[in-house]
């Protein structure tokens, strides 16, 4: 009995290697014909084929799960749906880029960017066909894919790793073997890609069949299907949309010395990228792939707005670094608007929130790239007199770089006579008050600054996502709120109970207390971005970002908890030219902050903040030393003694700064445990390398 139990087990045995071994040549010959389709455009067998294939693989994998891995084809569409999408911060922020329309704009950007780089020589460029559709980075770990995430507000995205992996065009195991033995290893660890998903013009008019059919709302344009698609939490309903995708970045430094090296790499390790893709040697060579490209554009399968020009050279690239959210580097050569006919139905103006009067021309509704414009602005009345507008003219509309829309001819040929004159308003609009033209300024603004529509845009902004970003706190609760009498300044929100979200309409116990609970979170912010949700007049994001370090410089250095008040100090100890002596303020803006905090108003409203307990996070000291006087740092891998950014903090004070990309004039990278690719590039550079214990023995 014994042999013959040890016969069976042998027999089950030998049964599942043969199992398992046909798993995995099913699995690769179904990603061998996925490559051949999605990155070659070649088939050798037909749809029918390649489907039995996955069925058959399918059906082995119900009956035998415990071979089944997160890189089978079967596992492309998960089973339960999602209640929400977690945060992701990007290992490198997803930068967006600088838009130029016309030949000189590109010319002049690459004479600003021969001077930085101190350059005579011709630069290569590698151009690239512009996708209307949403970035997204994708991790690799030992060649699978792990997590996929949007770009968010360019450092923290949304996790949707399990709709992406629904995109045949996205491989869940990477063609390591493929590449050269130089970038084999390096490849092996952890990779990041970043690319572009999109919807075809095609798969487009399909899915609007089908939601025509349900009588359900109709897509105006592949990016908007593509986002709603990518943003459904149930994958199986992304699965269905038909997305695609294209390759463009490779993030890790795998030894790539240039971009057309990073897409060469990207190929074999599996992606599709766009065949339009081309090398230029100067620039004369990138406006013709530009004029090329925009004689094709009808014709292509899918939808772009423009070509990206990138630096070829991955070493001038690094050099040029980041300005503001955007690479030097690479730019976004938009095609020209495209332009279509219509008439001004009605010129209404639009208060907001610093007092600003906005004419804004009513239209007929028309279409344009896929949008359906009923509305464009009219900038001021210098632009209407320029124009020479009037209500009831044809007038052409254009969305510069297919985004913006606006007014750029009026057709004064087909006047009928009964078309109307339109003069700024004397009187607000709103609230009646006077209104005035500012000394050397084009606007008009209302003068009342308790003018409800001034304000209620003030809290439109204060909320918004680069302000207090209060999840669920949009415009529409904002105006429930005031409409109930329930908030009157900003400062109010932070005094809100759960019944009072309660009370208003459509609001259940749940939906309050989410609300609350936001709140809450978000009574710990920077400074920066409480400066900014302030709306002073002239302060926009850069502004704040150097008004708190300015306040960081006038801090005593035994201040670890910044209280508003303290801050408050800290500006009306500000003399106006010390504030207009700032880099890149200058007077207007500078006298513009100055009234502000001047302003006894202004005061109590900060006050207020202050007793609802409104408080800045870990706000940096002041520098204690000038130890690391234009000394460089780079921080790789997790170290044992403290958080990274107890050690960004320690080396601030020691008059350091931190940089996140690597190049010849890094001083000293510092590495922890499990340090990631900027290692061996500090290496190749001969960037001084510290390990913790020589890092800390600097620091003490």
């Amino acid at each position: 009995m014994f042999f013959y139990y040890l016969l069976k087990l042998k027999m089950i045995s030998a049964n599942l290697k043969k199992v398992k071994e046909r798993i995995e040549k099913l699995k690769n010959e179904i990603n061998y014909h996925r490559y051949l389709y999605h990155v070659l455009d070649k088939q050798e067998i037909s749809d029918a084929a390649l489907d039995s294939l996955k069925h058959e693989l399918d059906e082995l994998e119900k009956q035998y799960p415990e071979f089944i891995t997160s890189d089978s084809p079967s596992q492309r569409v998960g089973g339960l749906s999602l209640d929400k999408f977690q945060k992701v911060r990007h290992s490198q922020p997803m930068l967006s880029l600088n838009d130029v329309f016309d030949e000189k704009e590109v010319s002049d950007w690459q004479a600003r960017i021969k001077k930085l780089l101190a350059l005579k020589d011709q630069l290569n460029y590698f151009a690239e066909i512009k996708m209307d559709g949403l970035a997204v980075s994708l991790i690799y770990k030992n060649g699978i894919f792990t997590q996929g995430a949007t770009r968010g507000d360019g450092y923290v995205g949304e996790n949707i790793t399990q709709n992406l992996k629904t995109i045949e065009a996205i491989p869940l195991k990477l063609e390591i073997e493929k590449l050269s033995s130089e970038f084999k290893e390096k490849a092996k660890k952890e990779i990041e890609i970043r690319g572009e998903v999109f919807m075809s013009k095609k798969a487009l008019a399909e899915l609007n069949d089908i939601q025509k059919k349900n009588k359900e709302q109709l897509f105006a344009n592949p990016r908007n299907a593509a986002a709603g698609s990518l943003r459904q939490l149930d994958s199986q309903i992304t699965a269905q949309r038909k997305l695609d995708f294209y390759a463009y970045s490779l993030v890790t430094d795998l030894g790539q010395k240039t971009h057309q090296e990073s897409h060469r790499l990207i190929k074999s390790l599996g992606f599709k990228e766009s065949s339009h893709n081309q090398l230029c040697h100067n620039l004369d060579e990138v406006f013709i792939y530009y004029r090329k490209i925009i004689k094709l554009r009808s014709g292509l399968p899918y939808e772009i707005d423009g070509t990206v020009i990138n630096v070829n050279d991955n070493r001038f690239f690094e050099k040029l670094g980041v300005v503001g959210k955007a690479p030097r580097g690479a730019i976004a050569y938009k095609f020209p608007g495209i332009e279509k006919i219509t008439r001004i139905r009605d010129i209404i103006v639009q208060v907001g929130r610093t007092g600003k009067l906005t004419p804004i021309a009513l239209l007929e509704p028309v279409k344009l790239s896929g949008v359906i414009i009923s509305r464009a602005t009219l900038h001021n009345q210098d632009e209407i007199a320029r124009l020479g507008v009037k209500i009831g003219d044809t007038v052409i509309i254009k969305r510069a770089g297919d985004v913006i829309p606006d007014i750029v001819k009026v057709l004064t040929n087909l006047r009928v006579g009964k078309e109307k004159k339109f003069e700024i308003p004397k009187k607000c609009p709103f609230c009646g008050f006077e209104v005035k033209r500012k000394k050397q300024e084009v606007d008009y603004y209302c003068l009342n600054k308790k003018c409800f529509a001034t304000q209620r845009r003030g809290l439109y902004h204060f909320v918004s996502k680069k302000a207090f970003d209060i999840e669920h706190l949009g415009p529409k609760i904002i105006n429930q709120l005031i409409n109930s009498c329930l908030i009157k300044d900003a400062a109010d929100i932070f005094s809100l109970t759960q019944g009072d979200f309660e009370s208003l309409e459509r609001f259940a116990k749940k939906s309050a207390q989410n609300l609350i609970e936001a709140i809450n979170q978000a009574k710990k912010i920077s400074l920066a971005r409480f400066i900014y949700a302030l709306g002073i007049r002239h302060v926009g994001e850069e502004t704040a970002q150097l008004l708190a370090q300015q306040v960081m410089v006038n801090l005593k250095p035994k201040i670890t908890n910044l209280k508003i008040m303290e801050v408050l100090k800290i500006f009306q100890n500000f003399l106006l030219e010390d504030l207009q002596s700032i880099s890149d303020i200058g007077p207007v803006v500078g006298q513009s902050i100055y009234n502000w905090f001047d302003d006894e108003k202004n005061i109590k409203f900060l006050e207020k903040f202050e007793r609802a307990g409104v408080e800045f996070i870990t706000f940096q000291q002041q520098a204690v030393s000038d130890k690391f006087k234009n000394k460089t740092f780079i921080l790789t891998g997790a170290l044992q003694s403290m958080t990274r950014d107890k050690a960004k903090e320690k080396i601030r004070q020691l008059g350091g700064k931190i940089s996140s990309s690597i190049s010849k004039e890094t001083d000293f990278v510092v590495v922890g445990d499990e340090a990631g690719s900027k290692l061996e590039k500090a290496k190749r550079l001969n960037v001084k390398i510290l390990n913790e214990q020589e890092f800390l023995k600097m620091i003490k």
